[in-house]
């Protein structure tokens, strides 16, 4: 699944000017923190950043109380579905409930959308295998006069924070880049030095607001406390779209979304408390905790490779033989016989999986480290899919001597090309069985 801030890079780099260049994110050991959008209005609250009044139900009659209590004298709510997808609005539940957020106008509403949502999974273009919807977020109705877009993310190609707004806000700032280049405003920030007097200022006239009115002057104390959180609470994203200005100029985010670097959990513990698995893929949950870089994809190619590059190179050559790859996994150079046992058993385990290529460059990593691994989980879970192992370098010939004589059979292969090959070729075989059900098990591949 692409970020909106990966996708706001494409989008920028393709048709923004010379000076804002932004590479492609890396597939990589990264791993970023994404929040509901309840605790990012939380954390901006913190840093003195206006949002509107808002609560979070857990249940249908809770949202009903919420409502009545705490936001109908307020006039309306709008109640959202807190789940980690973008185009909630424009969802649709798998009970057949269209959309991920409404306006409510009365206790009943709040009860029956909320009933509607909680407890079922919302379909996106972003999850289009549905998001589970535990917490539902009501909030008051902001009656808005002009929507502007602000939001600050790590940029590679100014190598620190960029600060990017547009005037045309509430929509798809990807479709402003693409349609209204001129629209989009970026503003580079020396990470050594800080926000600089007068790029705040920049920003304000950029977003078109007047100079010299209490809307400007807001809105460039709120550029600054952004900035203030962004880099106090180690963030790699804070978007807020939109940026809303009421009928008598108050300045209200109305919606945001906030990412923090993984690799500052150590400093932001509180933070990283509030992460929710439970909307995670549990492949990549699983994998986090011995530390191994994985990303689910939908193919039927289990990968086990050292080295993000090498793994890259071998997603791209299943393709090219004509297979599909079901995962990136990269266990490193330095992995031990426990990692490389629990890297198996996610492939071994993914019903999608239907046949598992090897491709160890042995440098750091040892050849024999990995067979070893992958010898103690066949034989703790069973060998229930067809292997492909291609090893070089350091050891190889020790594991090659422990993988003839672990009783398994695995399919040797001397290069990437012919491992690819043969690796496609036994994942089609095991398709086409179990679509024509002729109960063709694998085991250790004795066929």
């Amino acid at each position: 699944m692409i970020s909106t801030a990966s996708a706001l890079r494409s989008a920028l780099s393709r048709h923004a000017s010379t000076e804002f260049r932004t590479a492609a994110a890396a597939v990589g050991s990264v791993r970023n923190l994404n929040v509901h959008e309840y605790i990012s209005m939380e954390i901006m609250n913190t840093h003195h950043i206006p949002t509107p009044a808002a609560y979070v139900a857990e249940s249908a009659v809770e949202a009903e109380n919420i409502y009545t209590t705490k936001l109908k004298s307020r006039g309306d709510a709008v109640i959202k579905a807190q789940v980690l997808s973008g185009g909630r609005g424009l969802g649709t539940f798998k009970n057949g409930f269209k959309g991920g957020v409404h306006v409510v106008t009365k206790a009943s509403e709040a009860n029956h959308i909320a009933e509607s949502m909680l407890g079922q999974e919302l379909v996106t273009k972003q999850a289009p295998n549905g998001i589970l919807c535990e917490k539902v977020f009501l909030m008051e109705r902001m009656y808005i006069r002009r929507e502007m877009y602000l939001s600050i993310l790590m940029d590679r190609g100014s190598q620190g924070p960029l600060i990017v707004g547009s005037p045309r806000g509430g929509t798809s700032i990807e479709d402003v880049a693409a349609e209204s280049p001129e629209l989009i405003f970026t503003e580079p920030v020396d990470i050594t030095k800080g926000l600089q007097p007068g790029q705040a200022e920049r920003m304000a006239s950029n977003l078109g607001v007047e100079e010299d009115t209490e809307e400007y002057k807001e809105l460039v104390k709120l550029v600054g406390n952004l900035y203030e959180m962004f880099i106090g609470c180690d963030c790699t994203q804070v978007e807020i779209n939109p940026l809303a200005e009421t009928p008598d100029g108050q300045l209200v985010v109305c919606d945001a979304k906030v990412n923090f670097d993984g690799n500052a959990e150590y400093r932001q513990g509180s933070i990283f408390a509030r992460r929710d698995t439970t909307q995670e893929d549990p492949r990549e949950v699983e994998a986090a905790k011995y530390d191994l870089n994985y990303i689910g994809l939908d193919g039927n190619i289990g990968c086990m490779v050292n080295g993000a590059g090498l793994a890259m190179s071998t997603m791209d050559i299943i393709q090219l033989k004509g297979g599909s790859p079901a995962n990136f996994l990269d266990v490193g150079g330095g992995a031990t016989e426990e990692q490389v046992q629990k890297a198996f058993e996610l492939l071994n385990d993914d019903p999608n999986v239907q046949a598992i290529l090897v491709n160890i460059f042995g440098g750091i990593m040892r050849c024999d480290v990995i067979a070893s691994g992958i010898i103690n989980a066949a034989k703790e879970i069973g060998l229930r899919k067809p292997i492909v192992i291609r090893l070089q370098g350091t050891n190889v010939e020790e594991a090659k001597k422990l993988i003839d004589g672990c009783g398994f059979k695995m399919i040797m292969a001397e290069d990437l090309e012919d491992a690819a090959a043969k690796a496609v070729g036994v994942a089609e075989i095991a398709k086409q069985a179990e679509q024509l059900q002729l109960g063709v098990k694998f085991s250790g591949l004795g066929i």
